[in-house]
């Protein structure tokens, strides 16, 4: 897992961390079960209090997106059908988008038309398909993200 927090950004930190750990959630890097690095630990890596991230998974966990059980951690909760829209579902839909944004440019830029890549996307979600999760494939990639933490600051 990589996070990183911009200490000059306009937008706090907390929700610099929430944000991230909601989109790893959303596409599936961080599966139902994982336990998030407890608070200090966190904190320390990133070089904030432990008050932010603690903030951080609060929100977190308002939404869905964790369980926390005091000592035994935090985790990310198990999936549930989106019933609301609420900010997690608007998240959603706009990493969905943006996927397909870079997807159609990729598709156009290959010479391919809209039905030929509506094909390759159907081929692609089939459970059969050797990158779907569990095949080995994008377990692979994910692996390699690796539990990365860093804190970084933007130039003035």
């Amino acid at each position: 897992m990589e996070l990183e927090v911009d200490t000059r950004s306009p937008v706090p930190s907390y929700e610099q961390i929430r944000h991230q750990i909601t989109k790893l959630v959303l596409t599936g890097v961080l599966q139902p079960g994982i336990q998030l690095p407890p608070i200090r630990r966190l904190a320390g890596h990133l070089g904030l209090s432990n008050g932010v991230v603690a903030r951080a998974y609060k929100e977190l966990e308002r939404e869905g997106t964790v369980i926390s059980e005091g000592k035994k951690g935090t985790t990310i909760a198990p999936r549930r059908i989106p019933a609301d829209s609420g900010n997690q579902n608007h998240e959603r839909d706009q990493l969905l988008l943006e996927g397909a944004v870079k997807y159609a440019a990729l598709a156009h830029s290959l010479g391919f038309g809209a039905p030929d890549a509506q094909d390759a996307l159907k081929r692609a979600l089939d459970p059969n398909f050797l990158g779907a999760p569990g095949s080995g494939i994008l377990d692979q990639i994910v692996d390699q993200v690796g539990p990365t933490l860093r804190r970084t600051t933007s130039p003035i």
